[in-house]
């Protein structure tokens, strides 16, 4: 019976707090995690195996760390803002001079001690829990330490996770080359699984309530410009078409026009579902490629055209699970001809799914790291 500590990020709050009161109304078992969140159907399948759970938001204030209200919806924009300044500013700090950091850290190694964790399971992007909190969670406790992940050390992480790089006992990654970075930062190993999957009862075809507005869909972030030059620019190339775009964060200007609003768990899945094509462009950091899309809108049976990743092409089969483009120019006239060619676009969409669910559920992912005893 493996005990695994989740420790991460909470930026969707309201999601969570809906479920979890939905949860006990129903006499179930509250989740840990939103649906909109992947880690709710990892949360799923290691409970199923007996693994015992439980999650340390490290985003809540030390104050405050077990009400998730207290948690701060996130909308990533490029205004600068007193905010930003602040926190831009607080970053620069080391830890050990911000009194609430230390605290958060203190209130982890207080939370492990009554947990007991044998495995903690880090999520990515961690700018509070400071590597000599690390190596004394491993210390107490002999546990192996996960650092799991879906973006690139080298763009993305904080000075104090790439400090703890050879305590990581693995990395987990979606993108193959993001695992060989954090391997040159002293991880002794990494698994690219991918870490997105699909879950058969939640990623799966939904009808249309009326006939959508749109013919080509795009779902994701689209800023800060510099990690998604190259996804601005597949879309910006299909202004000719009713593209229909959704974020929960900013939008470019050249795409104002397109944008519906903002989508996440199952608002994404009914867009998904409706539209005759989804476009799905990695970010420009993202150059094996593997991201949360691909395997989403594979269950979902979706058509997609998806941009030139070799990982890709190693977890699908072009043109009969999915079609890749190759430039903006290309990606515009694959999408006229597939709109003109319904057929197609249904036996490529069903070819997906039916690829997806032999292959690359949550089930599976969970019994891949189980097979390594990492879990």
């Amino acid at each position: 019976m493996t005990r695994i500590l989740f420790v991460g990020a909470l930026h969707h709050p309201e999601a969570l707090l809906a479920q979890q009161a939905a949860a006990r109304e129903q006499g179930a078992r509250a989740p840990l995690f939103p649906s909109t969140n992947m880690y709710h159907f990892y949360e799923r399948e290691l409970i199923a195996r007996g693994c015992v759970l439980d999650v340390f938001w490290r985003n809540l204030p030390a104050r405050a760390r077990n009400n998730p209200a207290a948690a701060r919806s996130e909308r990533f924009s490029e205004r600068l803002t007193l905010r930003k300044v602040v926190q831009g500013a607080l970053n620069r700090l080391p830890v050990q001079w911000q009194p609430e950091l230390r605290a958060r850290n203190a209130a982890l190694l207080r939370h492990a001690a009554h947990f007991q964790p044998d495995v903690v399971w880090l999520i990515g992007d961690n700018r509070v829990i400071t590597p000599d909190t690390l190596a004394e969670l491993k210390r107490r406790h002999g546990c192996r330490l996960l650092y799991v992940s879906g973006t690139s050390p080298i763009v993305f992480s904080h000075p104090i996770e790439r400090a703890a790089a050879r305590l990581y006992d693995w990395a987990l990654v979606n993108d193959f080359y993001h695992g060989v970075q954090w391997q040159e930062l002293g991880t002794p190993r990494m698994l690219c699984l991918p870490l997105a999957g699909v879950d058969p009862d939640f990623h799966a075809p939904r009808p249309a309530h009326a006939p959508p507005d749109w013919d080509v869909s795009f779902v994701g972030t689209l800023v800060p410009h510099h990690l998604y030059n190259e996804r601005v620019a597949a879309l910006s190339a299909l202004r000719e078409f009713r593209l229909g775009v959704w974020s929960v964060h900013d939008v470019p200007s050249e795409l104002k026009p397109f944008y519906r609003g903002a989508a996440l768990g199952d608002e994404t899945m009914d867009i998904l579902s409706a539209s005759p094509m989804t476009v799905n462009p990695h970010g420009d950091f993202m150059r094996y490629g593997g991201n949360l899309r691909l395997f989403e809108a594979a269950g979902l049976g979706v058509f997609q055209l998806v941009d030139d990743r070799p990982g890709v092409a190693v977890w699908f089969k072009p043109d009969e699970h999915l079609v890749i483009y190759r430039s903006p120019a290309d990606l515009r006239d694959k999408v006229a001809y597939y709109l003109k060619h319904e057929d197609e676009r249904r036996a490529i969409a069903e070819a997906a799914r039916a690829h997806a669910l032999a292959h690359h559920t949550y089930a599976q992912r969970v019994e891949a790291l189980q097979a390594l005893g990492i879990v």
